[in-house]
């Protein structure tokens, strides 16, 4: 439920947005390796249609460099809070090369300091885990973090996070769609944490959807429609279904052939419809790969009913397995 909910942040940043005109490094060897260099410092020469200028920086600097794949003419951003280095791409007239694997991008103009916005999407649960990453002994020592449960203060301290910076207006809330199929395996106290999280406000739209009819709760004794507590039904928008028309299941298996690249005769379609309302549409249209495959073994660019009928004889629906069975009981193992 958690991940089914978006949060949308803005936040202004200032940044030194501009081109790598020039990228000097200072090696020297590594504390703990006399034969390993690093780079120790260096020289970094941004500039833009507008402006340049010259900057000192340290070997971590020149480091994530390095690792990030910055060389000279990428158009980079480099945060002036946290200073890490973001490489947007190559610039335009700073080609060395005829081909390149990325597109080229025009070098800014306007001065090189400037404030910018970022729009990011995360989760709750991405914030549930940043959180509960917080704050540990593992992590204020190796930089690190151990894996645990996330708790529910660490949820309600997210929601309050959360509310605050939507009414600052910092961030928005993008509520999302959790499906649960097979709504019927949940146990008892699957259902009551469902039902108590559908009254929070932040609640994403669920949908559930089940195939059972009048059947026992698991975890009870209880019998409920469709394996749901009554009191969780109560509070549900229930859509009504009925089963499909010869004129649906027709259509469906007309799409259905067209994916899946077989071609009917219309005898064929609508033997196939026959069989999708005496038995159901899923064993229709399964039968339409077999069917395929017979008629092209007997030299047909086209399904006919032979192959339909014959696919049918090869492999039973449900009903005729069911009544098999039960004929040939004593014969199987218990």
């Amino acid at each position: 439920m958690r991940r089914a909910i978006g949060v949308r942040i803005r936040e202004f940043r200032r940044i030194l947005e501009g081109v790598v005109k020039k990228l000097e490094v200072k090696l020297g060897p590594h504390p703990y390796n006399p034969y390993q260099q690093i780079p120790i410092e260096g020289k970094l020469t941004l500039a833009t249609k507008d402006e340049e200028r010259t900057l000192r920086v340290s070997g971590d600097f020149v480091g994530e460099m390095l690792a990030r794949g910055v060389t000279e003419g990428d158009v980079v951003w480099i945060d002036l809070e946290t200073y890490r280095i973001h490489r947007v791409g190559k610039a335009r007239g700073y080609a060395s090369f005829d081909l390149y694997g990325e597109r080229l991008i025009e070098v800014p103009s306007g001065p090189l300091e400037k404030e910018r916005e970022f729009v990011y999407t995360v989760t709750l649960h991405d914030l549930d885990v940043m959180h509960s990453r917080s704050g540990s002994l593992i992590s204020l020592l190796f930089g690190s973090y151990e894996r645990r449960e996330i708790s529910s203060e660490t949820r309600k301290r997210v929601d309050e996070t959360v509310r605050q910076w939507v009414d600052e207006g910092r961030a928005e809330l993008l509520p999302g769609v959790l499906f649960i199929d097979d709504v019927h395996m949940l146990d008892i106290e699957a259902f009551s944490f469902l039902s108590r999280a559908m009254e929070s406000e932040l609640s994403p739209i669920i949908i559930l959807a089940t195939n059972r009819g009048i059947t026992r709760i698991r975890g009870t004794d209880v019998v409920s429609p469709h394996g749901i507590p009554r009191d969780l039904l109560d509070r549900l928008l229930i859509i009504r279904t009925k089963p499909y028309t010869a004129d649906e299941i027709r259509e469906i298996l007309k799409i259905r052939a067209r994916e899946e690249g077989v071609e009917l005769e219309d005898a064929a379609l609508e033997a196939l419809v026959k069989i999708g309302v005496e038995e159901s549409l899923r064993y229709a249209a399964q039968l339409l790969t077999p069917a395929k495959i017979l008629a092209e073994l007997r030299g047909l660019s086209k399904v006919d009913v032979t192959s339909v009928t014959e696919a049918a004889r090869l492999f039973i629906s449900m009903r005729e397995s069911s009544a098999y069975l039960k004929k040939m009981e004593s014969a199987f193992l218990k």
